[in-house]
């Protein structure tokens, strides 16, 4: 069973996914002032890539973003790749 948290201080922030509570990867960002968010790493331990965590922190960051009514810059290459393919994502793209 995994949950996601979020953690947000006003100027950087991060969601962390939890396996059996144990911490199985994180995504981070930073504010870039009110209207968007930097998304500069997503990453998961080793044990536990390939089962989409990855995936799950970039659309619990979209779902954030969307009800925030903000953007996100992609620089982490894993998320940016993600911006690139799906199109879903183009509502909160920064960069278009």
């Amino acid at each position: 069973m995994s949950r996601i948290e979020q953690e947000d201080n006003g100027k950087k922030g991060r969601f962390v996914i939890y396996v059996n509570d144990e911490e199985a990867g994180e995504l981070t960002y930073a504010w870039a002032g009110s209207g968007k968010f930097i998304i500069d790493h997503t990453g998961v331990e080793d044990k536990f890539s390939g089962k989409g965590f990855g995936k799950q922190l970039v659309m619990k960051a979209v779902d954030f973003a969307r009800n925030r009514e903000v953007k996100i810059l992609p620089l982490c290459p894993f998320t940016k790749r993600l911006f690139d393919i799906d199109k879903r994502f183009n509502d909160v793209d920064f960069r278009l």
